[in-house]
């Protein structure tokens, strides 16, 4: 779920903080232009995880801001294909579930993922899986257990004054998991751990 991956880079420490220890202006530097970001075939990047060499800072003319040449180690969220997470369902349409966990959203079961004989109760606006005789909800906020399948990235083009007036330009997420709840001990945990399966929820 979380790998530990390993960037080269500029740190640029501006006057405001040369009070710091000068290796906290520069984890301070990383976290702020890193934390919460996604790095292309690489992931969520969640924080800092060490600091592996720094060079000496060079003040840049006219600006009094020094330039530091570092590698880092940084705590990256890319769950492996078949991982089995826990989150909480946030949303459902006709095209499928949206999970979410306390640091990422952007979780996609589709409709054809789910068990055989789920169907979509639109007045309800969630999924109902009818097996056996009996009707089992997908509700919203349940904690539910899936499975990765696929993740899906998208190039972030940046976007221009006009476009940003045209109400018909829709932004893709940089970073999407696309996962399944089709197999049994999948979906909703209160289904196979009764009420121990409620805390379950990943936080990380």
């Amino acid at each position: 779920m979380f790998i530990l991956t390993k960037i080269a880079d500029l740190v640029q420490i501006i006057p405001e903080d040369f009070g710091k220890d000068p290796a906290q202006a520069i984890e301070d530097n990383i976290n702020t232009k890193y934390a919460n970001k996604v790095i292309q075939k690489i992931g969520l990047c969640i924080c800092l995880y060490d600091l592996l060499s720094a060079s000496e800072g060079l003040i840049g003319h006219g600006s009094g801001v020094v330039n530091v040449n570092v590698e880092f180690r940084l705590v990256v969220f890319r769950p492996f294909k078949h991982e089995v997470m826990t989150g909480r369902i946030s949303s459902a349409t006709t095209t499928g579930i949206r999970i979410r966990t306390p640091f990422f959203d952007d979780i996609f079961v589709p409709a054809s993922k789910l068990p055989e004989g789920s169907r979509f109760e639109v007045s309800e606006g969630l999924y109902v899986w009818e097996t056996e005789g009996q009707s089992l909800f997908f509700d919203t906020q349940e904690t539910v257990r899936f499975r990765i399948e696929d993740e899906v990235w998208h190039d972030q083009i940046p976007i221009g004054p006009r476009d940003k007036e045209d109400a018909g330009v829709v932004k893709s997420s940089p970073y999407q998991l696309i996962a399944t709840m089709e197999d049994a001990g999948l979906g909703p945990c209160l289904w196979w751990d009764g009420d121990d399966g409620e805390g379950d929820e990943m936080e990380s």
